[in-house]
């Protein structure tokens, strides 16, 4: 009889076909759920032409997708972990792409809105789910690489929504990229299809033959035989109710730096978002060169995100985040200034890096912190109670918009949080984290 320890096995594969389609098929629903959350932003100025809303009332518009964010983060993050993932990541994406389309057919602010609220369940809940299904998967020795260039996706997918932005809304309307995020919806069968479940939900269930065949895919040396016996470290069987698991184990102060750290960085990421073309419209740039530095602000996350998984995974990444988090407060706080166009295109680059980049290697950090059995939850709650961030950004500063004060001060009300993020993580306790435990010698153990 052997033993095999699924974690260990996972952690020493080589990068094969098998990774690189996992790696394939997340990036694309991150990229699919990037375009959902950045399309409203985008479609903003025309909107509250179209609608004849406030700035304030914006805000609000903007946020009720956020406040579905909010618990589709909680609930399909900590569901995902009692349904397997897989079906919880097609539920979320059918979600996200249904309503968004929605959205696209609404005229009246509040239809709009509560439209925006349901896409938003779904954008949510599939950003743990994936996080969670790449960590595991992936070799240990580039994990974080993985996961912040799968997550990468979103900044891609925040810059195909400027791309087609710029085309559609001045010939089709802003309601046609709304009607563009339905098609994702066609990818559902596939993705049952290629995706594989959770190891220690297999092993939970029972379904070892599936598990087999996941493996020896995963890690081509492992042979099945009858035999084999999977047996769960302690971690992963996660007895008690999820949400007492993650204060656990002297895991409860690193928790609650997580939720803060997640609250101030989705303030910074979606104040941004939601009202960067804005400001710059209204600091006396075109509709078009706002639109501009919306895509340059994604591009920027894309090279933060890879750069800062790269080194993450030769660097300590807590330390890799609080440096992140303070070229944030600086990058932010310029932007307010004038400056030269190109310095401030390489400022706008800069914030997307520090913003947007640093909140995937922070998601990253959080997959790599909790056990397995938990992952998808601890995500779930840190994405969740992050969102609360997300929803009082547009908010908070469309009021400030609404006040007319200097552009500096808007700028400053976006970097104070980097400061508040880059403590917070300080303090989190790596020597609690998952990472953190020393690993068994071999794979297979015989018995």
């Amino acid at each position: 009889m052997r033993h095999i320890d699924i974690h260990t096995l996972a952690d020493g594969a080589r990068f094969n076909r098998f990774h690189a389609g996992i790696l394939a098929w997340c990036a694309l629903i991150i990229i699919c759920d990037g375009y959902d959350l950045a399309v409203a932003g985008i479609a903003l100025p025309s909107i509250m032409k179209e609608m004849g809303v406030t700035a304030q009332n914006a805000g609000f518009m903007v946020s009720s997708a956020l406040f579905g964010m909010m618990f589709g983060a909680i609930f399909l993050g900590t569901i995902a972990d009692r349904i397997g993932r897989r079906h919880a990541i097609v539920i979320c994406l059918a979600l996200f792409s249904v309503f968004t389309a929605a959205a696209g057919m609404s005229s009246d602010p509040y239809v709009f809105s509560a439209m925006r609220f349901l896409a938003g369940l779904g954008i949510g809940g599939v950003m743990p789910n994936v996080v969670a299904q790449m960590t595991e998967y992936s070799p240990r020795r580039i994990r974080a690489t993985m996961v912040t260039l799968m997550f990468s996706g979103y900044a891609v997918g925040g810059m195909l929504a400027a791309l087609l932005g710029k085309g559609l809304i001045e010939n089709h309307g802003w309601q046609s990229v709304f009607l563009a995020a339905g098609v994702p919806v066609l990818l559902i069968p596939f993705i049952l299809k290629s995706l594989p479940e959770s190891m220690p939900f297999l092993v939970r269930r029972n379904r070892l033959a599936e598990l087999q065949r996941t493996l020896a895919r995963m890690e081509p040396s492992y042979r099945a035989e009858s035999g084999d016996r999977f047996d769960l470290p302690a971690a992963d069987r996660a007895q008690g109710a999820p949400i007492g698991q993650l204060f656990a184990d002297g895991r409860g102060l690193s928790t609650v730096m997580f939720w803060i750290a997640f609250f101030m960085c989705l303030f910074m990421v979606y104040a941004l978002s939601s009202w960067l073309a804005k400001l710059m419209a209204g600091a006396g740039y075109s509709l078009g060169s706002a639109l501009t530095f919306v895509l340059v602000l994604n591009f920027g996350a894309v090279i933060g995100a890879v750069g800062g998984g790269w080194l993450a995974d030769r660097f300590h990444i807590k330390y890799v985040l609080v440096a992140m988090y303070l070229l944030a407060a600086v990058s932010i706080t310029l932007l307010g200034y004038p400056v030269p166009t190109p310095v401030l295109f390489v400022l706008v680059g800069l914030a997307g890096a520090s913003t947007i980049g640093t909140q995937i290697v922070t998601y990253a950090y959080a997959g790599q912190f909790y056990p397995t059995a938990i992952r998808s939850t601890g995500i779930g709650w840190a994405s969740g109670v992050g969102r609360s961030g997300a929803i009082l950004a547009p908010i908070v500063i469309g009021t400030l918009v609404g006040m007319a004060l200097p552009l500096q001060q808007n700028f400053q009300a976006m970097a104070i949080p980097a400061v508040i993020a880059a403590v917070s993580v300080a303090l989190i306790r790596h020597r609690r984290s998952a990472s953190a435990v020393p690993q068994q010698a071999g794979a297979v153990a015989e018995a």
